[in-house]
């Protein structure tokens, strides 16, 4: 058993997200491209982008949308060439924090990430700093009252790496990242449907915070998930109400 708020801490990480859906087809559309780029344009050979797209489609992104970014990421069509590159550091309490981005000028984008780091309490790190401690995986969460017993079977005969259930009666899901995509639609055809379904980098440790310094942290991830070339933010904060 594991993660006394998991459920509470998700539900709202989601409606921080939801809040930010203007954002959302913009990352996407990046993150397509510089997969297509760096893989090639057949989902079928290249597993990041067929992760990219899938999401893409989950949050309903027009077909041509995705067609385009692909192109522009093979070179049919011209487009802007982003790189990428990861910040790492320390927010409030010593929690962790890794922010991914996709750029087109990484002057502009590590004086913006070091700058929301230092204004709101935190500390940008080396490089390496704290990647040590998150895992990239596949992660789903399934309400509390689904049926454990007959979700873990599901799970670990399609391949899942682990089941991890939680106080609050929520359960995990956890996968290889690039089998995410598959498992997540084995579960779904035996009527298994997580409420939030995504590969990302899972710490392997918690910081729990409260009051205060839950505040504090908060306004540090909103700085950095605001940043424009911003495509991901970890950390390894529990932020309790």
């Amino acid at each position: 058993m594991a993660g006394h708020s998991k459920w509470a801490n998700i539900q709202h990480r989601k409606g921080r997200q939801d809040a930010r859906r203007g954002k959302i087809f913009t990352r996407l559309i990046k993150e397509i491209t510089v997969a297509a780029k760096m893989g090639g344009g057949d989902l079928a050979t290249n597993p990041r982008l067929r992760l990219a797209v899938d999401k893409a489609k989950a949050e309903s992104m027009p077909k041509d949308n995705i067609e385009n970014a692909i192109k522009r990421g093979t070179g049919s069509l011209d487009g802007v060439n982003y790189e990428e590159c990861r910040y790492e550091g320390y927010g409030i309490g010593g929690a962790a924090v890794m922010v991914d981005c996709l750029t087109d000028n990484k002057t502009r984008t590590v004086a913006d990430v070091r700058h929301a780091f230092s204004k709101y309490g935190g500390n940008m790190g080396t490089d390496g700093c704290v990647a040590f401690q998150f895992t990239h995986c596949g992660y789903m969460l399934f309400a509390p009252g689904t049926d454990e017993d007959a979700l873990m079977e599901a799970a670990l005969e399609a391949g899942a790496d682990d089941v991890v259930s939680n106080e609050d009666g929520s359960i995990e899901v956890i996968t290889a990242p690039y089998e995410f995509s598959d498992i997540q639609a084995a579960l779904l055809d035996k009527g298994f449907k997580s409420e939030m379904g995504e590969v990302t980098m899972r710490p392997q440790n918690e910081t729990v915070l409260a009051g205060d310094d839950a505040i504090r942290m908060q306004k540090l991830l909103d700085a950095l998930e605001d940043l424009d070339d911003v495509q991901e933010v970890y950390t390894s904060a529990e932020l309790e109400d």
